[in-house]
């Protein structure tokens, strides 16, 4: 299976202005994509530009690696292509049009050599020279084949290594099929097949971001105060900055543990399939006399992160994540048909059911996925509720 390792590195103080302005020269290549992309549509009635004469358009243009052009390329036509996949399915999605002024650089195939812990990335050529390679070390790489290197910035430049790991996708011969409803208080409410629940609270990430937009909020106040630019106003940015950089690395710490706590869950129930309740697009349905609190709440909610890394941590055992629509799935009654919106954590119907808002929402889901609708499941022979620390 392919993996994937974010690490530092060593090198020079002249390679280390070298890889920064490739990741300059790599948006560059970019924003040429999408003059070309835009040109090309124009002379040739509204047709998209190919993956061949986009990359011949570029060739020889830019000091950096054959296939390090292409991977700019490659990504601009799969971001073109997602767009339209999205506005398909009704999604208000723009196709790619913003200028960049950093993109990350990648290096695949032969576009890099290893000797140990030493990586050599290879360079285009420049006024018909060919440039010297950028050498950086790597304190630890994994004992591996490494695929693709891209440059990276996450508090400064880091590398991150793909790697085929050399293990396969273990053979899942579980029986139980779990429906997840996604949350902003319960990040995870799930139910088996079997009847058994659990939940896991979603209240420290929240308090994060709740942190976060209040010394946002006080850190931009000072700085509408001061000139852009100046002196005070930079040291008010960094101030911002770091806000964000640390409240990002707590908010991944509280998403990696809930998942792990999940899966962990779902290993030992013996699931051999998960179905999430789709809930993109949610924000844009809001009342307009609420939108400014409850779209706050939902922008907050990491609902995204959550599903990506539940796929890469079930991949090694053979579970798929599959996705559908959870349409009523929180407000249909699975007794009698009625719907309702409730505010209680507790669902009631007039007909008797009752049951937790958060587990009913994943019953329906769990329901819809197996039968086409809502229907009563029975009650949940065991419920486990988790923390994260």
């Amino acid at each position: 299976m392919i993996r994937c390792v974010k690490t530092t590195f060593r090198t020079s103080k002249t390679d280390l202005e070298r890889l920064f302005a490739c990741n300059r020269i790599s948006a560059e290549i970019w924003n040429r994509c999408l003059i070309l992309a835009k040109n090309y549509s124009l002379e040739h009635e509204g047709k998209w530009i190919g993956q061949t004469e986009l990359q011949a358009a570029l060739k020889n243009q830019f000091p950096l690696h054959s296939q390090s052009v292409q991977s700019v390329c490659h990504k601009y036509l799969f971001a073109r292509d997602g767009a339209k996949q999205a506005q398909k399915q009704g999604l208000p999605v723009k196709y790619p049009y913003k200028n960049k002024t950093h993109f990350n650089t990648k290096w695949v195939d032969q576009a890099f050599k290893m000797e140990g812990n030493t990586i050599s990335l290879s360079m285009g050529t420049q006024h018909g020279k060919r440039q010297p390679p950028i050498r950086i070390t790597v304190s630890s790489i994994p004992n591996a084949r490494i695929k693709e290197i891209e440059l990276v910035y996450d508090r400064g430049l880091k590398v991150s290594l793909s790697y085929d790991d050399g293990k396969k996708v273990t053979e899942n011969n579980g029986n139980q099929v779990v429906g997840v409803d996604l949350g902003e208080i319960h990040s995870i409410a799930a139910t088996t097949t079997a009847n058994r629940s659990i939940m896991i609270t979603g209240r420290k990430a929240r308090s994060i971001h709740r942190l976060r937009n209040k010394k946002l909020a006080e850190v931009q106040k000072l700085m509408s105060k001061c000139k852009q630019g100046s002196r005070q106003w930079k040291k008010y940015n960094r101030a911002k900055m770091y806000i964000l950089s640390k409240s990002e690395r707590q908010l991944n710490d509280a998403i990696h543990k809930t998942t792990r706590q999940f899966v962990t869950w779902c290993i030992e129930n013996e699931v051999k399939e998960i179905v999430l309740g789709q809930v993109e697009g949610v924000q844009r349905h809001t009342k307009k006399k609420n939108h400014q609190s409850v779209n706050q709440k939902l922008s907050n909610w990491s609902f995204g992160k959550i599903q990506k890394q539940l796929a890469y941590k079930m991949e090694p055992y053979g579970t798929p994540v599959k996705t559908i629509d959870e349409s009523y799935t929180s407000q249909q009654c699975p007794c009698c048909g009625r719907r309702k919106k409730t505010s209680a954590r507790i669902y009631n119907c007039t007909c008797g059911y009752e049951e937790h808002r958060d587990i009913h929402g994943s019953k329906g889901i769990l329901s819809k996925y197996l039968y086409g609708d809502i229907r009563y499941l029975g009650k949940s022979e065991s419920m486990r509720y988790l923390r994260i620390a």
